[in-house]
């Protein structure tokens, strides 16, 4: 019997060893579009000390390669990551295809995060059912970017701009044919869209209600289109596609003073399109729709890590999207690495929110980051958002270039999603 009993021992206290000494690693792959890769890399050693049994493998695209490998993988059942990153404008789309794994539910519970992650980043995760497809990771409050350097010199004060009327006629004296050819070639925007986005992005409305009712047709649409239209033929915006040479070019070179965006573009600007033009810039909240009413506040981009339904490491993916999009840590050494902004609130009260940014002329604009999330509204993210958006785009190409009429262009823009939609 003691022998029974001291081979049961050494059996046992072998196969402790065994497990305790040779934990089998788990290979997770993530997969990313730029600066994403950058910032991730830099949290995986974070990452890698609280779970040093999971390998994690990063596979980034180019943006529209790696939304197109994330679709089309997801769509066959077959070929996707772990976990996969996704921009704002593609959450819609998955909504409505699926493919992706309700984080809501046991044993992810996601929602018990819900109270620090930023409520309208949350919502554009969630579905009219109550599905969370996913982790918001970092948010783009949305901001304009100004050329100090060209207000300065055209003796316009960026704080006396407080309305949409109010930078109208800033264009106005900004917008010059500088080498007297006769065209402009100093403009305040470099797209008229522009305007049309800010109006849109901070909506307390997108194209469906709570109920599923289209609504591109609404006041707040047909303001958008107006205001668009207006800037585009007073010559006030040089008709510049983002992400071209000439966008590039404008930043450059001062030739585009006013640019509405997220808070990404600074560091974009700061590393790679125009470091040259360190001190000039400043960076202003969004002016009001119209006299009386508080300031604009909307979004401009924003990731998100999802883990598709495909997954065969589903518990250790959730581990990494808990890990980037949760921990305080992670979410600062992402901003700081590639200017990613928070989606944990609890990581904005770290010290270098209250830094001078060299770049800015020492502003301190993550402070007022921060006060544009907190006054983003929240939007109902709708199956067919994405379907929306490609035909109201559309319809405002036609506004802005080809003199569409913009009752009509609202109304066929709502006619055509219907019938898509149904």
């Amino acid at each position: 019997m003691k022998r029974l009993l001291l081979l049961l021992s050494l059996v046992l206290l072998v196969a402790l060893a065994s497990y305790g000494g040779t934990a089998e690693k788990v290979t997770l792959t993530v997969a990313v579009f730029p600066d994403l890769d950058s910032a991730y890399a830099q949290c995986l050693p974070l990452f890698n000390k609280i779970y040093p049994d999971i390998e994690v493998i990063i596979n980034s695209l180019g943006f529209d390669d790696h939304h197109t490998h994330v679709t089309t993988s997801i769509a066959a059942g077959t070929g996707a990551e772990d976990v996969v990153a996704l921009e704002v404008g593609y959450i819609a789309q998955f909504v409505a295809e699926g493919g992706l794994t309700d984080l809501a539910k046991a044993p992810y519970n996601a929602m018990d995060y819900s109270y620090g992650i930023v409520p309208y980043a949350l919502k554009q995760a969630t579905t009219t059912d109550g599905r969370l497809v996913a982790m918001p990771v970092d948010i783009a409050p949305g901001c304009a970017y100004y050329r100090r350097d060209v207000f300065a010199a055209n003796n316009i004060d960026i704080n006396d701009i407080k309305t949409l009327e109010d930078l109208f006629e800033a264009g106005k004296v900004i917008t010059k044919d500088t080498d007297g050819d006769g065209r402009n070639d100093q403009w305040l925007l470099a797209d008229a869209t522009s305007i049309y986005n800010m109006i849109i992005h901070s909506s307390p409305e997108l194209y469906f209600d709570e109920d599923g009712n289209c609504q591109v047709d609404s006041e707040r649409f047909r303001e958008a289109f107006t205001w668009a239209k207006r800037f585009h033929d007073a010559g006030l915006a040089g008709a510049i596609g983002a992400w071209s040479q000439e966008w590039f070019a404008g930043f450059q070179e001062g030739t585009v003073a006013y640019e509405p965006s997220g808070a990404w573009l600074g560091g974009h600007l700061e590393s790679w399109m125009a470091p040259e033009t360190a001190g000039k810039w400043g960076v202003a909240p969004w002016p009001a729709l119209r006299k009386g009413e508080e300031r604009m506040s909307g979004f401009w981009g924003g990731s998100f890590l999802a883990i598709p339904e495909q997954s065969k490491n589903k518990e250790a993916a959730w581990k990494f999207v808990e890990f980037i999009a949760t921990n305080r840590d992670s979410q600062i050494t992402a901003f700081k690495a590639t200017n990613a902004f928070p989606s944990w609130m609890p990581a904005w009260d770290d010290p270098m929110f209250e830094e001078e940014m060299p770049f800015l002329a020492g502003q301190k604009a993550r402070l007022l980051w921060v006060e544009i999330a907190k006054a983003v509204p929240g939007v109902v993210t709708h199956k067919y958002d994405a379907i929306a958006n490609s035909i109201i785009a559309a319809e405002l190409g036609m506004v802005l270039h080809e003199n569409k009429d913009i009752d009509r262009a609202l109304s066929d823009a709502k006619r055509q999603i219907e019938r898509r939609i149904r």
